[in-house]
């Protein structure tokens, strides 16, 4: 059964993923790319076009389906403090049609916005969709 994911990240990282054809998400946990399946939808929601900065975004800003194969982990990246950082990835192949849409446009149409506290599930980074969202946002993002 094909399920559908968004994943809450900034433009820059989202622009980053789909450049290398590759997702991480909840700041490279195994578990958050390990519930994804081959054949799965993944769809990123972007608040703002820095992960702690920038201007806001507030759009669905990309849309792909993951690829057959196992999750793996990049190679490690030294931090400046000192730190090290070897997210876990999943292979994705994205749309390259799929244009940017505000949330705010297709906010009465979704399951998601629904309820008057939506913005708080995004706080979980990646979060199941349902199948009518999933539809909902990828003809959007077609259309435009």
């Amino acid at each position: 059964m094909t399920r559908h994911w968004l994943n809450v990240i900034s433009k820059e990282h989202v622009l980053r993923g789909v450049e290398l054809g590759i997702v991480q998400a909840n700041h490279g946990k195994r578990s958050a790319v390990e519930r994804m399946r081959p054949g799965d939808t993944l769809i990123y929601y972007s608040p703002r076009e820095g992960i702690r900065s920038g201007a806001a975004v507030r759009a669905f800003t990309a849309i792909g389906t993951v690829d057959d194969g196992p999750a793996w982990q990049a190679d490690p990246v030294d931090l400046p403090d000192g730190g090290c950082f070897q997210p876990w990835r999943r292979s994705v192949s994205y749309r390259t049609d799929a244009k940017q849409i505000s949330v705010e446009q297709l906010r009465g149409e979704l399951d998601l916005t629904s309820s008057p506290n939506w913005g708080m599930v995004l706080r979980r980074g990646l979060i199941e969709l349902t199948a009518h969202d999933h539809a909902v946002i990828a003809r959007a993002m077609a259309d435009q």
